[in-house]
């Protein structure tokens, strides 16, 4: 019988995790083995009885557990030490990074380990129920508008009051994918004035429909990818887009952005001078700190002041609702595992020709098998014998 396995989450501050019990009793329909480590669901105050209850066994030693895995979930990859622990010909399945950890990945190829990486599960229709990066990043969207009204030294609603009437804070949010539609969405229900852009002007009617005004900037010739991200600019649009929302950022209360670019470093938005065209109090909220940042003075895992604005950078967003994020990330994987169960055998049935798992499975027999990986490796390596030689 299939052994799943679910560590505890290492990295400082996380609060989510992998796994609720509502998933243990799923997983044990399916007909697994479910082991959790001690303690795994304790940060969003979910404990081992409940774990247990639902049909878990509950292991405190996190070598026992990992020795014991056919299947490893988690939210986080595991750290290079654990995979001492972990027996050639397990699958792992978490976020992996593989663009920016290629030892990493080295290391599951040097172990024989079969890996998934959540972050490149395929955006087609039949993946909406296991897309993790869509389900973390609409809970972002909603804890940036949160942040960011936290710090603000002003209400977002109008109000009409015998004392006077107060404006509508105005916001301004550029990207506007899921995690920027939803953060549109909670800055209107909150009663704000709000402005978006993004560079697919294909998304000007999903920001319309929620309340909020498009700001049209003519870039020329843009897009997105197959997998419905946004191209990279040109240096020139790169001018374009910060002249012209220049403007709209200085009049703005609140600042958000969401701009990140798949498997590249984020673009930078706006350079310090427009932030400093912005009214003391004012806040700006940079969802790709953690990558290098949209804004130029933001400090990945800081709040930082600059001529009086506040700049957040504090990342692990969807962190900042973690029973909610558990829930949905938990299911994320369940639906993912359930989608390719062989109930006849209890097992996953590895297929590396199916449309999705071509996609998000990085390392298989001892070799990295997806192929945009295997394009970027080869890239970087090439490059780096370029400059080598040079």
């Amino acid at each position: 019988m299939t052994i799943l396995v679910f560590p505890a989450e290492l990295k400082s501050q996380e609060k989510r995790c992998a796994v609720l019990p509502v998933n243990v009793k799923a997983y044990k329909l399916l007909g697994a083995t479910v082991q959790v480590q001690a303690g795994v669901g304790a940060a969003i105050h979910v404990t081992d009885e409940e774990y247990a209850e639902a049909g878990a066994d509950v292991v405190a030693s996190r070598s026992e557990l990992l020795s014991n895995a056919d299947i490893i979930l988690s939210l986080h990859k595991l750290n290079v030490d654990d995979l001492v622990s972990v027996k050639p010909n397990t699958m792992i399945v978490s976020y992996l990074d593989p663009f920016n950890e290629k030892d990493f990945v080295t290391s599951l190829c040097d172990k024989n380990i079969t890996s998934i990486s959540m972050e490149m599960i395929p955006r087609i229709s039949r993946c909406q129920k296991m897309d993790a990066l869509s389900s973390q990043g609409s809970l972002a969207g909603y804890v940036m508008v949160m942040q960011a009204v936290s710090q603000l030294n002003s209400v977002l609603p109008m109000m009409m009051t015998p004392a006077g009437t107060l404006k509508p804070a105005k916001v301004f949010v550029i990207g506007a994918g899921v995690a920027g539609l939803q953060a549109i969405a909670t800055a209107k229900r909150l009663g704000a004035s709000v402005t978006a852009f993004d560079t697919r002007t294909v998304v000007a009617e999903q920001v319309q429909s929620l309340g909020a005004k498009f700001l049209d900037i003519d870039l020329g010739e843009t897009g997105e990818t197959g997998q419905g991200y946004a191209q990279a600019l040109t240096p020139e649009q790169m001018q374009i887009q910060q002249r012209e929302q220049a403007k709209c950022i200085a009049d703005s209360d609140i600042v958000i952005t969401t701009a990140q670019l798949f498997g590249r470093k984020p673009p930078q938005l706006i350079d310090l001078p427009t932030v400093e065209s912005m009214q003391p109090g004012s806040v700006i909220v940079d969802m790709a700190a953690e990558n290098g940042g949209n804004v130029e003075g933001s400090i990945a895992g800081e709040v930082v002041k600059h001529n009086g604005i506040t700049i957040i950078g504090t990342g692990s967003w969807a962190n900042g609702v973690a029973k909610h994020a558990t829930q949905m990330y938990a299911n994320n994987l369940f639906n993912l595992v359930s989608e390719f169960w062989h109930k006849e055998d209890n097992i996953f049935a590895l297929d590396i020709e199916d449309e999705v798992q071509s996609g998000c499975i990085i390392t298989y027999q001892g070799q990295v098998v997806n192929a945009m990986l295997q394009s970027i490796y080869a890239a970087n390596n090439s490059s780096t014998n370029e400059k080598e030689e040079a």
